[in-house]
């Protein structure tokens, strides 16, 4: 099962992207940490995109232990994780998802 399924109950949707463009029909902007899959709004876009960016990373499968959340433009990664060589990977890809601004990981244990 991958972190989208298991995080947010959802398969990727077809044209899921990680950054993807604003949806055409929005007439306000989205703020980024409110961007869905698909460029439409979502209060937890964010959190969402990250799921998939660590779905679409091979080097990182999906450790059952581990939740993505956000508050505002932060991702919150909480739960608990093997080695800090995997944290570390994780901070990465998160940081590199459009509309996040930090990585709070003071909810995470590892061993």
């Amino acid at each position: 099962m991958g972190w989208l399924k298991r995080l947010f109950g959802q398969e990727k949707p077809q044209q899921a992207q990680v950054n993807p463009s604003p949806a055409q029909s929005t007439t306000e902007s989205i703020p980024p940490e409110r961007m869905g899959l698909n460029g439409e709004y979502d209060q937890s876009g964010l959190a969402k995109r990250v799921a998939l960016a660590f779905d679409e990373d091979s080097s990182l499968t999906d450790i059952d232990t581990l939740y993505v959340a956000q508050t505002g433009s932060t991702v919150v990664l909480k739960g608990k994780v093997p080695s800090q060589q995997i944290l570390s990977q994780m901070v990465s890809v998160a940081q590199k998802v459009n509309g996040a601004t930090a990585v709070d990981t003071n909810q995470v244990t590892i061993g």
